[in-house]
């Protein structure tokens, strides 16, 4: 993580990309999107990882 990447909630992953939580979930099992990081009992992702993630997507369409 870089001083510029933050941690960000499952709401706003699902804003982001537009996809719904079940369907996040999938995608993290069959190792199609980043792994969210455990913070106690919560759940957060990479701002960066996510990002990326995107670009990845935009690219390759």
């Amino acid at each position: 993580m870089t001083a510029t990447d933050r941690f960000i909630r499952l709401a706003d992953v699902q804003e982001m990309i537009g996809l719904k939580d079940s369907r996040i979930y999938q995608m993290i099992k069959a190792g199609e999107f980043p792994k969210p990081i455990k913070l106690g009992a919560s759940s957060r992702w990479s701002l960066r990882a996510v990002e990326a993630w995107m670009s990845e997507r935009a690219n390759a369409a």
